[in-house]
């Protein structure tokens, strides 16, 4: 009797300690399934947490570069701008240098002129002074150096259209004794075209073509 009650207290303090062991190591796997899933979820964060701050240095690199392009485009279109403008401005200059001395296209031709070497003259309203470096109380200086002979040749290219390279000058002086007024004879180097050319001097202005007449021969020659 006795030993079957020992038995039955034997197998019931087993069963106990089935069930505390069976707890303990359910508990020590929960534990260990918790401290995976923590350091899982923490390396996972941190790999979120570094993809995040790749992709933000990302963004802001290009960021950067896109505000660099568009600076150095905005440079870039400002010297195209400059370089244009300057160079619009010097096409300008140039084209009014060269529109004060191109000779003006609506002549007004008539045959005939002063005497009979005359084969036509020519005559042009819109004819403008050439300009002049001069200033102050003006008396026409006939010298080759001069600022008056200089201003003269220009002038008479300019009324007859032959290029002061191309130009060979007779005769250039006074016209009938007026200080304002001078004459010249020039023609182009193959003497093919001569021209009897007369001057008038504007105060400020320089001088201006005033009648042109194209000689049937050099008289000067």
């Amino acid at each position: 009797m006795n030993h079957e009650n020992s038995r039955t207290g034997f197998r019931s303090k087993r069963k106990k300690t089935n069930l505390i062991l069976n707890s303990l190591i359910g508990l020590v796997i929960l534990l260990i399934i918790i401290v995976s899933a923590v350091i899982f979820m923490g390396d996972d964060e941190n790999a979120n947490q570094e993809k995040a701050k790749t992709n933000n240095v990302a963004s802001e690199k290009a960021a950067k570069n896109k505000k660099d392009e568009n600076e150095s485009a905005v440079v870039t279109d400002e010297e195209d701008s400059e370089v244009v403008n300057e160079e619009s401005e010097g096409a300008e200059e140039s084209e009014d240098s060269e529109t004060a001395l191109e000779p003006e296209t609506d002549n007004v031709v008539t045959s005939g002129g002063s005497d009979s070497n005359v084969e036509e003259t020519i005559e042009n309203p819109g004819w403008k002074s050439v300009g002049t470096t001069q200033s102050g109380d003006h008396a026409t200086v006939y010298d080759e150096s001069s600022a008056d002979w200089q201003e003269m040749l220009a002038a008479m290219s300019y009324a007859t259209g032959i290029d002061q390279s191309n130009m060979t000058v007779w005769y250039l002086g006074n016209n009938n004794g007026n200080p304002n007024s001078s004459i010249g004879t020039v023609s182009t180097k193959d003497k093919q075209q001569t021209y009897r050319v007369y001057l008038d001097w504007v105060d400020g202005q320089g001088w201006k073509p005033a009648k042109v007449e194209k000689l049937v021969e050099n008289d000067k020659d």
